[in-house]
């Protein structure tokens, strides 16, 4: 079964959607540790769907479109560091 094109642009737009309403949602809150917390959540979401729709139009497209995916992962790795720095600091116990 063939997915026509102008199907995948709908679809996308629908997954941007869900990816990225909530995290918007918890930037207006009112705890500034929350709304740091919501910032890494956001650009984690934004540069995993990157990765997805590069890989996505790398298939279905006749062009390459892997830089998308390559910038996603450019955008991953220093997220994937914060966070992780985040957690080292929070499971350090205070002397």
């Amino acid at each position: 079964m063939d997915i026509p094109n102008w199907l995948l642009w709908p679809a996308l737009g629908a997954w941007l959607l869900q990816a990225l309403v909530p995290g918007i949602r918890r930037l207006r809150g009112p705890d500034p540790a929350a709304r740091t917390k919501a910032r890494l959540n956001l650009l984690d979401s934004a540069a995993s769907l990157l990765v997805i729709t590069g890989l996505l139009l790398s298939m279905t497209a006749a062009e390459s479109w892997i830089w998308l995916s390559l910038t996603g992962f450019m955008l991953l790795t220093p997220v994937y560091a914060a966070k992780g720095l985040r957690l080292l600091r929070a499971r350090r116990t205070p002397a």
